[in-house]
């Protein structure tokens, strides 16, 4: 096994993936917002941020689809090493990890059906950059409005049109990560 493959986890895991934890869930729960994870270094092509959600996300119990250059045989033995995550197709997946472009299209994925609407997919997008400014975003967790940068608009005013069911989305940059739940609007 390369040495790649076994470093670049959590340093000090407790306390790293207690972090990690709290900087994912803060994203989520306040759509918009840009928060900075760090604590682990992945290997290329992916952003500390994404790395570092791969760490505090997945498990054995996490189907996870790689997309596009993600999908390579460092990235596929670092997530097999530190998570366990079974890698899947799309239509299979709870999680997905790629560039806008190479997650599309997004009927790919699953959006959770009326019975289990939590059985729908998660999908972490790496972004050239990440800002605050842009679409308008409203719903829960935001107080009047947010502004975040997406790579378009129609598929998350369509993806937000069936919630209860839909997509959830993490976006990546670097160290830096933000989130659309299903239940934010982009206006």
């Amino acid at each position: 096994m390369q040495a790649q493959t076994l470093e670049g986890g959590f340093a000090h895991p407790a306390t790293d993936a207690a972090n990690a934890f709290r900087g994912v869930m803060e994203a989520m729960a306040r759509p918009g917002t840009i928060h900075n994870l760090t604590g682990a270094t992945p290997p290329e092509p992916l952003s500390v941020a994404a790395g570092v959600t791969l760490l505090t996300l997945c498990d054995t119990e996490t189907p996870l689809y790689l997309a596009g250059a993600a999908d390579c045989e460092a990235v596929r033995a670092w997530v097999a090493f530190h998570t366990g995550a079974p890698i899947c197709g799309p239509s299979h997946c709870m999680f997905a990890l790629g560039t806008w472009e190479a997650l599309c299209p997004l009927s790919a994925y699953p959006v959770g059906t009326p019975e289990y609407p939590d059985r729908s997919a998660t999908l972490i997008v790496e972004c050239a950059d990440l800002a605050a400014e842009g679409e308008t975003l409203i719903g829960p967790g935001i107080r009047d409005t947010a502004r975040l940068s997406l790579p378009e608009t129609e598929a998350f005013q369509s993806n937000a049109a069936l919630f209860p069911l839909g997509l959830d989305f993490v976006f990546t940059s670097g160290d830096r990560i933000a989130a659309l739940p299903r239940s934010t609007k982009v206006l």
